[in-house]
């Protein structure tokens, strides 16, 4: 049986400098054949480096989300982040009218 979990998380940023360094961090230790990218680590870095938001979704690991719960996998995930409040169609009870 597949199921969908979703999940809006709100986060306060105190440090974006520490945030934007782990995410290029990870990038440059990343096993990536840049020779098939169209970027290049240096060029991947920087543009990671400038996009607080890409690089805080990029740090999200939906892999831990039920780390003690036996017997399931999870096979995808979409996970990205915005600025500001949340849109009406991530509160609960809300029912999309098309």
């Amino acid at each position: 049986m597949t199921v969908q979990v979703y999940c809006r998380v709100t986060v306060t940023v105190h440090d974006p400098a520490a945030v934007t360094g782990l995410a290029v961090q990870q990038l440059r230790d990343s096993d990536i054949d840049w020779a098939t990218e169209e970027d290049d680590l240096e060029t991947a870095s920087a543009e990671l480096g400038a996009d607080l938001l890409n690089s805080l979704a990029g740090l999200a690991d939906p892999g831990t989300l039920f780390p003690a719960v036996p017997a399931i996998e999870i096979t995808g995930a979409r996970i990205w982040a915005e600025h500001g409040d949340p849109h009406p169609r991530f509160q609960p009870g809300f029912e999309d009218p098309t």
